[in-house]
């Protein structure tokens, strides 16, 4: 099921709210593999920032991991900056139930302690299991349980609502 969603203007009214927030010379921005990374590349080009771009990879910090049955394509998390007493600004693409974002912020604090962190989503499901929240959305999409929002890229960037299958 496709859905009409433009995502460049998402990413634009995400680039718009945080700009007058962000240094461009100290802000450190971090995507989450894989949607995160692609919402990240965007922002970062559209906010300017000079630090490179980090990317991390959750898998193994999920508290889920066996129970939803995920075989990951497991990649090496790369921060290319020191995290300690940073602003960093944490990307993802959908924030639904917080696991992911638990998981990242468990990675991050791996390596160091950052000053602050902000998190920022294209979409925002507005349903959790865990008391995480994001700090700018683009995008608030209550959706019915049985249906999931994917972003499909990387070029172009595209939002799909689909319905997940039911198992017998």
């Amino acid at each position: 099921m496709n859905s009409c969603f433009d995502v460049d203007a998402l990413l634009d009214t995400l680039a718009g709210r945080l700009r007058p927030l962000v240094d461009p010379t100290a802000t450190a921005m971090i995507g989450i593999f894989t949607g995160g990374v692609w919402v990240a590349h965007a922002l970062h080009r559209r906010l300017g920032l000079e630090l490179p771009l980090g990317e991390l990879d959750i898998s193994f910090y999920r508290d889920d991991f066996s129970r939803i049955g995920l075989h990951p394509e497991v990649r090496a998390s790369r921060l290319p900056f020191d995290v300690e007493d940073r602003d960093i600004l944490l990307v993802d693409d959908v924030l639904y139930t917080g696991r992911t974002v638990r998981a990242a912020l468990n990675e991050i604090f791996d390596y160091g302690r950052p000053r602050r962190i902000r998190l920022v989503v294209l979409v925002d499901r507005c349903s959790r299991e865990l008391p995480i929240a994001a700090d700018f959305s683009a995008l608030q999409l209550p959706l019915d349980s049985g249906q999931e929002i994917k972003l499909m890229g990387p070029e172009p960037l595209r939002l799909e609502i689909q319905t997940r299958e039911t198992r017998a």
